[in-house]
């Protein structure tokens, strides 16, 4: 059973509590097992871009930038339904995913429509990811929405607004430069 966790009000909560949850097993552990390095600060917001939230989450080379948005119509007072977002670190840049979505078949792909450009994505569980980030990243500067169509006779599609994106993803290409 779990226990149930108060809703956060605003997305930038929303990922300071998954990173928080992420973090607390490690926490939890007994002082032998403790980690050698102390937990990363918390997630520091880069600021508000259209539909776009932009944040930064750890110092130095850990240091991870990523900015979201979630589904056209979902409900902002509980913060909860799928998520698109980028990431970028100094290592890797424009991963793109999509977390909390529909139970994927095992093996299933998923296909992410922007404007004319089809992208394709693979799958694990509610996850997708794009197979090609820059290309995925690209799309997303010149469009207008992302939708996603499932795999699976009946799946529902899921919208994201692209209204902010140019504009965070160049805050954390800023805030995440590349080596």
């Amino acid at each position: 059973m779990h226990a149930q966790l108060p809703r956060p009000r605003s997305l930038a909560a929303l990922f300071a509590v998954a990173v928080s949850l992420a973090v607390a097993p490690a926490l939890a552990s007994p002082a032998s097992a403790a980690p050698r390095h102390p937990p990363a600060a918390a997630p520091k917001e880069l600021g508000a871009f259209g539909a776009w939230i932009a944040a930064t989450h750890g110092v130095g080379r850990d240091k991870l930038c990523y900015a979201f948005t979630r589904t056209d119509g979902q409900n902002a007072a509980t913060g909860t339904g799928p998520v698109l977002s980028i990431t970028d670190r100094a290592t890797g840049r424009d991963q793109v995913a999509i977390s909390d979505g529909p139970l994927y078949p095992k093996g299933a792909g998923a296909m992410v429509q922007v404007g004319t450009t089809a992208l394709d994505f693979y799958t694990s569980g509610h996850d997708a990811f794009a197979r090609d980030g820059h290309a995925t990243a690209t799309a997303f500067e010149r469009g207008a929405t992302a939708v996603l169509h499932p795999p699976g006779k009946g799946a529902r599609p899921l919208t994201f607004s692209l209204t902010g994106f140019t504009a965070a993803h160049a805050a954390i290409a800023k805030a995440c430069p590349a080596r």
